[in-house]
């Protein structure tokens, strides 16, 4: 039936306005007909590139809906400028939506309008780091730099591939997540050991990868679990980021089957069993070693750190909306719940920083005994650097990067603070004073090149005691103060929930204007971040897939309800220290 005849068309007899733009757009292209093939395809993309654009909806589940407002409020689609999208002159395999960098529904073929080329090349390079097993994609490798030795950056990494899973589920496709998900729940089976020490059940891998033997036709995986890692340690951050990007699949799809599977279940109880085992601790926050997460080499993070204690609290609370209240799960349930209230308490008391609290660690007395201690963790006051009270802002704080006896790191962790704001582990107040630091002190943390990883760098005398004179972690590169442009994704969202959009696109701006340049360098070195790092691979796949999830979400803040916790009401509010002395 044509359009003219279809009665689903009129109104009382006449037709609406958008019937007769498809009707125009039908018959102006019948009319071209006889012209050449390129000729033809041309013109269908001019006219299409004028007829109001039909929007659909991929399924959302309740979560994301509320953010519905703020989407509204902030996303730049409501300002389109049509006449300057760029025109295609062929219909291709694409990697973006209409005039926006993804989807916005599930589907693989499209056609291309995209208006900044670097989202294209972003997504070519993207498509290109899949790794394949048995005819499936099953995640990412680390980069596609083939210019020197691959070491292990071959390797499927399970918190690279997290920007990558948020990448093609802002896409519309699940498929690739599901089946990382599944392929990483099944090494969680694996019996692990190191030097003839087995590893507890739930660790899961830092890493896997897909061996090829086509002289028999057969593909093998092997997975690390931190006994090939540099210093030989396990991952602690691999179990945290799974549960968070189930959530984020779940969230996505609005599909509860995958969370609900008796596999999934059981891994996440595994988990979760390593992490709320009691022992000699007298804090909710977890003990670790150096180089268990991003920061994989030896840093002076061990302790607690606030990466992984930022993760612990997001995973947990990630925890909660996934697991089935049966017999098994309503026990982790409340176990997780009395953990959430004294790790809230703990971290906003004890690890966050401002110029009030700067001030009141100054004046701490020392050798304080009793419950009304206010030095808890007999802090010197001469261990406090130098650099922080002109670091500290008048307006603004953020949590330390570690907090344990007789010592306290001072230095600023970019991805624990973005965390923090995420998850809702950083009270409303403590996120804006966040961002409030930032923009304080951008040219710091964010300079040339988004984004520090931590500041300040180590240098001299404390750079050899504290990384054993590492040559990859020399002062202001690699994760000893380098600039890591996968955390643009994470500062974008804790920048949307926080209602500072602007800081993340003024971010985004200075990202674009090198990223594409530099062929996607993993890190950048310099005190501004103004040069490709010494040793950075280049195309990371997580810092193409980093800067893809920012431009994203900013384009469509919605997204936001993948990687967003809202505050739990429940949550005990926070407390004020015991005082044994008045200032």
């Amino acid at each position: 039936m044509s359009p003219v005849a279809d009665p689903s068309c009129t109104q009382n007899g006449s037709y609406s306005s958008a019937a007769v733009s498809v009707i125009k757009c039908v018959e102006a292209v019948t009319a071209t007909k006889m012209e050449s093939n390129a000729d033809d395809a041309d013109d269908i993309l001019k006219l299409l590139d004028t007829t109001r654009p039909i929007k659909v909806d991929r399924p959302r589940s309740i979560g994301e809906r509320s953010f519905n407002e703020l989407s509204a409020a902030l996303s730049p689609r409501h300002y389109r400028n049509y006449e300057n999208s760029s025109r295609v002159d062929h219909l291709d395999y694409v990697y973006s939506p209409g005039r926006w960098s993804g989807f916005n529904s599930p589907r693989s073929m499209s056609i291309h309008f995209e208006s900044n080329p670097i989202v294209a090349e972003a997504w070519e390079s993207l498509r290109r780091s899949l790794v394949y097993y048995r005819g499936e994609p099953v995640g990412t490798i680390a980069a596609l730099d083939h210019s020197g030795e691959q070491v292990n950056y071959d390797q499927v990494f399970v918190r690279d591939f997290v920007p990558s899973g948020l990448a093609f589920l802002m896409n519309g496709e699940y498929e690739i997540v599901k089946n990382f998900l599944l392929k990483t729940l099944h090494f969680q089976s694996w019996e692990k050991t190191v030097d003839h020490f087995k590893l507890g059940e739930g660790v899961m891998p830092a890493s896997f990868k897909v061996i090829h033997k086509p002289e028999k036709n057969i593909e093998t995986l092997i997975a690390d679990f931190g006994e090939t890692a540099i210093g030989r340690v396990a991952p602690v951050d691999s179990g945290f980021w799974w549960i968070i990007l189930l959530r984020a699949y779940t969230k996505s799809t609005g599909d509860s089957s995958l969370a609900e599977m008796p596999a999934c279940q059981r891994g996440i109880r595994l988990i979760l069993s390593l992490c709320l085992s009691e022992g000699f601790d007298t804090f909710p926050t977890l003990l670790c070693a150096d180089g268990c997460s991003m920061i994989d080499r030896r840093m002076g993070v061990y302790g607690y750190p606030i990466e992984i204690q930022a993760l612990f609290f997001m995973a947990l609370r990630c925890a909660l909306t996934l697991l089935k209240q049966d017999s098994e799960g309503k026990e982790f349930v409340d176990r997780i719940v009395k953990r959430l209230h004294a790790l809230s308490y703990h971290m906003r008391s004890y690890f966050w920083l401002d110029l009030k609290q700067l001030n009141d660690i100054y004046r701490f007395k020392t050798e304080e005994y009793s419950h009304t201690a206010v030095n808890k963790f007999n802090v010197m006051p001469d261990s406090l650097p130098d650099w922080v009270f002109d670091f500290m802002p008048c307006r603004g704080g953020y949590f330390v990067g570690n907090v344990s006896p007789a010592k306290m790191d001072f230095r600023w962790f970019c991805l624990g603070n973005c965390i923090a704001i995420l998850s809702s582990l950083a009270t409303p107040e403590q996120a804006a004073a966040i961002m409030d630091l930032i923009e304080a002190r951008w040219d710091e943390l964010v300079g040339e090149m988004p984004l520090k990883i931590c500041y300040p760098a180590m240098e001299g005398i404390e750079w050899r005691i504290v990384t054993g004179c590492d040559p990859k972690n020399t002062r202001w590169s690699y994760h000893n103060g380098g600039s890591w442009p996968v955390l643009l994704w994470m500062l974008t969202a804790a920048c949307i929930k926080s209602g500072r959009p602007q800081i993340a696109r003024r971010a985004l701006e200075l990202a674009e204007s090198r990223l594409g340049k530099d062929h996607w360098p993993e890190y950048y070195d310099g005190r501004q971040g103004r040069y490709v790092g010494k040793q950075a691979r280049k195309y990371q796949t997580w810092s193409i897939a980093g800067y893809l999830v920012a431009k994203m979400m900013l384009e469509d803040p919605s997204h936001l309800g993948m990687v967003s916790l809202e505050e739990d009401k429940l949550m005990k509010p926070l407390m004020k220290r015991s005082t044994s002395w008045t200032c």
